[in-house]
């Protein structure tokens, strides 16, 4: 059942999506979905095929991936701060044969175009217009508006996202449908499963802000997008539009409860029902004040672009258990293991994993080995360490593939060490988080400086910062003469890092 063509038979002039202005009601909005994949499919888009969307917070940015997956090709987002190479190595790697533009990032595909062999449409979005390039403008006029044909096993459509490697290369993680029964199961909790009004704080090529939008409108609600967060312009915008929830990483909480109370109390936010947090660890004092500021409306899960939602903290739990990210989510079995693959006993950490259930991941793409890695029989894991208290609350304590997370985004140092490796009086190189009290995590370069080289700080930075994504780089750097190893010589990142984080009880 086309769950979208059935609201705008039902409510076809309530608004299904706003971008600041500009609006369109359900009848539009379908209208435009199947006018759009009409026409991406008069290109020759064909189902199970890759489009990138590579375009900022904006009505189409909702409205793209919603045509793909009608036609039942599979979106893949496009980091907005990602550098030319790393732009050039999705492209190829993800076979996508037809890349959306935006006009931030038009500079960038300039560059890159003529070594992207395997796009066959371009397809520009906003006021630029380029030759070698379809104005998605010109494809919604020409696009027929007629219905797509259904696919039933299709459910909600796929998406593939990008996450960072560990060998140093991001890994696409596929997932070629999205089971409608999982998503009513979250929605129910979340007490969403319903038509309600959703603001989208943060950038939709990240899994959370696009699948929350996603799922809203398969309940039949409205999409607010803001374009680019500001604290005080969200708390207007909840005001403005009556929005009843959204999702927001820690570090957009906190932006907005450290405004000053004279500004905070200029905005009636009571319409807001559900405050959704995660992506990263948030602090107590965060939570305690976002629960002053808009009540008790604060949830928190745990989950992954590749396992899906898998814990789920309620409100009436944020201030009870301190720490925690939740119980298990609905229909999910979670298991710790030690090194040797037993479970552990309550309160002992053990690597987290997940009973694949019809949320998660296919696999990652053309990537058997990782997917392999990711996996123990018919568990899976992406590596993070936890203990369980005796009521089943789970609280993440280590990441055992040393993934940092600051602000919010995942920041995988097997890339940056692969890129600082190629400085010639660079002999070695360990990338990990340390703490920051605003950021939750920053990076941190160790360096072994080649013999007789002399290296600043300054000059890593430098070079990291021509070579990748800005908040990549890393924020301070130590040198030092030799690095701990084991007797088989593996390095111990975690000396290196156990000192920054040292009296805290969470390593993340």
């Amino acid at each position: 059942m086309d769950v979208l063509a059935a609201h705008a038979d039902r409510a076809p002039d309530a608004v299904a999506l706003l971008d600041g202005e500009r609006q369109l009601t359900w009848r539009g909005y379908v209208a435009q979905r199947n006018r759009l994949g009409n026409a991406l499919s008069r290109l020759g888009l064909a189902k199970g095929e890759h489009v990138i969307v590579y375009v900022q917070n904006s009505l189409e940015t909702v409205l793209v991936p919603a045509a793909v997956r009608a036609v039942g090709a599979i979106p893949v987002p496009m980091n907005h701060r990602l550098v030319a190479d790393e732009v050039l190595y999705i492209l190829d790697h993800s076979d996508a044969r037809a890349v959306f533009v935006g006009d931030l990032f038009l500079r960038t595909v300039e560059r890159i175009r003529p070594a992207a062999v395997k796009v066959r449409s371009w397809i520009l979005v906003g006021s630029e217009r380029r030759p070698w390039a379809e104005h998605v403008d010109d494809l919604l006029a020409r696009g027929d508006p007629a219905p797509l044909p259904e696919d039933p096993a299709q459910g909600l459509g796929g998406s593939m996202i990008y996450t960072g490697g560990t060998t140093g290369r991001p890994k696409g993680a596929l997932r070629t449908a999205v089971d409608p029964t999982v998503t009513r199961r979250y929605m129910e909790l979340f007490g969403l499963a319903e038509p309600h009004v959703h603001l989208v704080a943060g950038p939709l090529y990240h899994s959370a802000p696009g699948s929350f939008a996603q799922f809203t409108h398969v309940f039949g609600g409205t999409v607010v997008v803001m374009r680019k967060f500001d604290p005080e312009d969200a708390l207007r915008t909840i005001e403005r539009r009556r929005c009843t929830s959204t999702f927001m990483a820690p570090t957009l909480v906190k932006r907005i409860v450290d405004l000053p109370e004279r500004v905070r109390a200029r905005y009636d936010v009571s319409s807001m029902r559900v405050l959704v947090v995660a992506a990263a660890p948030c602090p107590t004092r965060v939570k305690e004040q976002a629960l002053a500021v808009f009540g008790p409306v604060l949830w928190e899960f745990y989950g992954s672009t590749e396992l899906g939602i898998n814990t789920i903290l309620q409100p009436a739990d944020v201030l009870r258990k301190p720490g925690s990210c939740g119980r298990a989510a609905p229909g999910v079995e979670l298991l710790l293991l030690d090194d040797a693959g037993r479970p552990v006993a309550p309160g002992t950490p053990g690597e987290l994993y997940v009973r694949r259930f019809p949320g998660m991941f296919d696999g990652y793409y053309k990537n058997d080995a990782a997917t392999r890695e990711a996996h123990r029989g018919e568990w899976a894991t992406v590596g993070d360490v936890a203990w369980m208290d005796p009521e089943g609350f789970v609280y993440i304590c280590d990441r055992k593939r040393d993934m940092i997370i600051s602000g919010g985004v995942n920041i995988y140092p097997a890339e940056i060490e692969d890129v600082l490796h190629r400085h010639p009086a660079i002999d070695d190189v360990a990338v990990f988080g340390v703490p920051d009290d605003d950021w939750g995590e920053r990076v941190h370069a160790a360096v072994q400086q080649r013999p007789g080289q002399t290296l600043t700080a300054d000059e890593v930075v430098a070079f990291a910062r021509g070579h990748m994504a800005d908040y990549k780089v890393p924020r301070e750097v130590s040198f030092h003469t030799e690095f701990p190893r084991d007797p088989a010589g593996k390095l111990l990142k975690r000396v290196l890092r156990d000192p920054y984080w040292a009296g805290r009880a969470a390593r993340v």
